[in-house]
């Protein structure tokens, strides 16, 4: 059966085009009659700016097919109005900073389609490039259907996302306190971290808070160590030796009142989160049997002791958690789903998710689209039906999710588990960044199956893993002796 030949729209959108098809595109479209197919014939652009923004229209709709309007809300409302009267229907606009939220927002709520594309696929701008250019380059790409639609996140979304990136950075100025205590500590000469493995915890910030206060006898301030610290108190004692500069102290004092600033802080954020999630409403998620799902359960695990659920497990917070309101039991009533139940996936990697892309993936019809999307998919660049060799071409991403994904991926490393045997897999035939990646895509593979089946995750174990993969391997070694002419067998 012959399949239909794609028109030159639906082979862009596959990604099918090659180096030279691309170039013909581009003239076509930058000619006056480009000939393609119009896909949106009711499409407006506007080109985003922080003082003013550039709206166009088609021509013939309006006296003047491009306008500029203030950035404040009433002009904003007035250019919404504009769109309308000239039967303008869609409008694309670039994601610059953060100046296109508002116009997202006020153009969103008058009943438009707002759609916001990568800047990136809308830079091959002919000629001369200014804002009256740019917002009819983005209106013509997206007449014609050659533009992406990027993901923006509901309201609800949006204001959880808003507080967690807040609460993150206040950990990360935090962090930096903390090497701030350490480097004062050590140009005096106080070689507290070095018996101490974390001066932010309870034995460290007793000894450094003591200091301040003045005390300077070695074997008092060793006294102070928790009981679990391996290091005895002479070793203390000995690392607390120092020439006291008053300088540096002021110094470490100053470092000490921004950490507890950015506690008090991350505190607060703590407090909205959990009354952000506390209005969420529950999902219910319809279990799927798929096949073959009892037979994994009933795997073997010889060689590996039998676990109890995460939410056993631990009890306590770790690091960075929230303390005064327990975020995993929250989170599984808002996914329907305790995804912390994989291994190496915490409340900070769900709880990411949950402020990045929410809990509706219908954005992403397949996994794969949302691997894609996390820039986690391979990037293999193929032109006339052959891979490229030689250097590919970046493939980097500032996406958060993907940068906690691979923090979890890592931590899979000594896991004795079905996933850390499997990243083990992934270390020994690919290099570490390429194995981080992989492994990456394959827990967001596993959070989608999670989110969209009902099922919880069951761990076989790491031997069920190593079972899985010398069954593989026997039989591709017995294909390969078969087409050579040769029959194997097992050793007695």
């Amino acid at each position: 059966m012959n399949k239909r030949k794609q028109s030159t729209f639906e082979r862009l959108k596959s990604g099918k085009l090659n180096r030279k098809q691309r170039k013909q595109l581009m003239r076509q479209v930058c000619a006056g009659d480009p000939g393609l197919q119009v896909v949106h014939e009711n499409a407006g652009g506007i080109d985003v700016g922080n003082a003013s923004h550039y709206a166009a229209v088609p021509p013939g709709r309006d006296t003047e097919s491009v306008r500029e309007f203030g950035c404040w809300t009433g002009d904003l409302r007035r250019m919404a109005q504009w769109f309308i009267d000239c039967g303008v229907k869609t409008v694309v606009m670039q994601s610059t900073g953060v100046y296109w939220i508002a116009v997202y927002d006020v153009l969103h709520k008058a009943g438009l389609e707002v759609w916001l594309v990568n800047a990136r696929e809308t830079k091959n701008l002919p000629g001369r490039k200014s804002d009256v250019q740019e917002s009819q380059w983005l209106m013509k790409l997206h007449t014609y259907g050659l533009l992406r639609k990027s993901f923006v996140a509901p309201e609800e979304i949006r204001g959880v996302r808003t507080i967690w990136r807040l609460r993150c950075r206040h950990v990360e100025d935090a962090s930096r306190e903390i090497q701030h205590m350490q480097k004062a500590l050590t140009t005096m000469n106080v070689q507290l971290a070095n018996v101490i493995s974390d001066i932010a915890g309870e034995s460290g910030q007793a000894i450094i808070r003591a200091i301040l206060r003045g005390e300077r006898n070695p074997q008092k301030l060793a006294e102070m160590k928790d009981y679990r610290i391996r290091a005895n108190a002479d070793e203390i004692a000995s690392s607390l030796e120092g020439n006291w500069q008053p300088d540096v102290l002021f110094e470490l004092q100053q470092s000490v009142e921004r950490y507890d600033f950015c506690q008090e802080q991350i505190r607060a954020c703590d407090q909205r989160l959990e009354k952000s999630l506390t209005a969420l409403p529950d999902r219910k998620i319809a279990v799927v049997q798929t096949e073959g799902q009892n037979e994994k359960k009933e795997l073997p695990s010889e060689g590996r002791k039998e676990r109890s659920p995460r939410s056993k497990k631990r009890k306590n917070p770790r690091g960075n958690e929230p303390r005064n309101f327990d975020l995993e039991k929250e989170l599984t009533r808002i996914f329907g789903v305790n995804l912390c139940s994989i291994d190496g996936v915490g409340v900070m990697v769900v709880q990411t998710w949950f402020s990045e892309i929410g809990v509706d993936l219908s954005p992403w019809p397949t996994e794969g689209q949302l691997v894609s999307y996390l820039k986690l998919a391979p990037n293999d660049p193929i032109t006339g039906g052959k891979r490229i060799k030689g250097r590919k071409p970046p493939n980097k991403t500032n996406n958060r999710l993907a940068t906690m994904l691979r923090m979890a991926a890592v931590s899979l490393r000594n896991s004795d588990s079905y996933l850390g045997a499997k990243y083990r897999q992934f270390r020994a035939r690919m290099e570490p960044g390429k194995a981080n990646k992989a492994m990456a895509a394959e827990l967001a593979r596993l959070m989608y199956r999670l989110l969209t089946h009902g099922q919880e995750w069951v761990d076989r174990g790491a031997q069920a893993h190593e079972t899985k993969r010398r069954e593989h391997d026997e039989k591709f070694l017995r294909r390969k002796a078969a087409q050579l002419g040769y029959r194997l067998e097992l050793a007695s």
